[in-house]
């Protein structure tokens, strides 16, 4: 079977490579394809189903499954869909960062997957990280400026120190309003279990966040990272009932979601590819202090300063009227990271902050995250399935599985 690698920056978008793979007419040297069946693996391939199953109420990847793809893990939605994937028997295969979201553990059950599937059929990887190469793949090219430039050599690209000191030379903006929270512990969760129908998630699980920490979570696909989370940001009804204090409140003694959310700034991929209209980045960051999705009150001058000042931080002030989707993928992390802080928050979780990112644009999004956790109070969870080099946390909890629910395990 033929095989081959595609190499991506984050600066160039890959949506007229995936349409021409997929619908034609095929780019140069993939000629043997011509007249087959191909099918997509890929995140926005996920949400897809998943804006399927929320607004119409209809399960075709989880249709033998208890769980929407809603709440499961992001390696669990992986899984699900290269199953649906393999039932409708294509010719040949995208996999776009087919690695991005998975632990050590699944990443290697899936790697095995893929090498029976090559035996079969066809596979085309785009990769932005080159660690990410599938070993049975020797057939290069990169596609920089709309172009496919065929190479016979597997690229090598980082940043450079220097680069990202020049990026982010300027101090952390001050925030428009003092937090009135004076209490040393921010989140406090004890002897904390969590099943879904009758599936244990959490068992027994402690946990305290205080000002100024910043953790690193850990844990194998499917061991409740998202469900911790969840029970933290006042998303799942599974936090009533249980030993856990927010923001100085016990759950369940009053307290709104809005209470919870004010506090906290959150990011996600998925939350970046909700900003799907034209939201200038200055309206991007200005929206991060108000909690919405595009901005829809006249921003005052103060809030406007506030931008500039975080986009000049981030090296990016002459293109405050530019579109958020017109940036790259690696200045939109960067933009989301900022907005989520611009408000100086309490809490900062950044979910998969580094996810379908290539390995400059990664490096810069860690030299960010350990900026805001050497220059803030605001205290830090940064969630990621990839060892990240150069991330720089304090303290980091794993959630480590067993059949009773995942456990938890400190280690500083």
């Amino acid at each position: 079977m033929l095989h081959w690698a595609i190499f991506t920056e984050n600066s160039t978008p890959i949506t007229s490579l995936l349409d021409k793979l997929l619908n034609g007419p095929l780019p140069e040297g993939f000629k043997s394809l011509e007249n087959k069946k191909g099918a997509l693996f890929s995140t926005a391939e996920i949400q897809k189903w998943m804006d399927e199953e929320r607004r119409h109420d209809r399960k075709i990847l989880t249709r033998n499954h208890t769980q929407s793809l809603q709440s499961m893990s992001s390696g669990e939605r992986k899984k699900v869909l290269f199953a649906y994937i393999l039932s409708e028997k294509p010719d040949y295969l995208i996999l776009d960062n087919p690695f991005e979201n998975l632990d050590p553990s699944a990443r290697a059950e899936f790697l095995n997957k893929i090498n029976d599937l090559s035996q079969t059929t066809s596979l085309i990887q785009i990769l932005s990280r080159t660690d990410d190469l599938l070993p049975e793949i020797k057939r290069y090219a990169l596609w920089q400026k709309q172009e496919l430039q065929w190479t016979s050599e597997i690229p090598s690209r980082s940043g450079t120190s220097s680069e990202e000191n020049e990026l982010f030379q300027y101090d952390l903006p001050e925030s428009l309003e003092s937090n009135s929270y004076q209490q040393e512990n921010l989140v406090e969760v004890k002897n904390v279990s969590v099943a879904f129908h009758d599936k244990p998630v959490l068992k027994n699980v402690s946990w305290k966040i205080s000002r100024g920490d910043f953790w690193e979570l850990r844990g194998a696909n499917g061991s409740g990272k998202t469900t911790l989370l969840s029970l933290i940001t006042g998303d799942s009804p599974k936090a009533y009932g249980q030993d856990i204090i927010l923001f100085g409140q016990k759950k369940g003694s009053g307290e709104s979601v809005w209470d919870i959310k004010k506090r906290i700034g959150y990011i996600t991929p998925a939350l970046t590819d909700s900003f799907r209209g034209y939201h200038s980045l200055e309206n991007m960051l200005i929206s991060g202090l108000v909690d919405s999705i595009g901005l829809y009150t006249r921003p005052t001058e103060q809030q406007k300063s506030l931008a500039r000042d975080w986009l000049r931080l981030l090296n990016l002030e002459n293109l405050k009227d530019t579109y958020f989707h017109d940036l790259s993928k690696g200045q939109q992390r960067l933009i989301m990271c900022a907005r989520a802080m611009i408000k100086q928050p309490l809490l900062l979780i950044l979910d998969e902050p580094t996810a379908d990112l290539d390995d400059k644009a990664a490096k810069l999004v860690v030299h960010l995250v350990n900026k805001l956790g050497n220059e803030s109070n605001t205290a830090i969870v940064f969630v990621s399935h990839r060892s990240e080099p150069g991330l720089r946390p304090e303290s980091i909890m794993e959630l480590i599985p067993t059949n009773q629910g995942s456990i938890a395990k400190i280690l500083s």
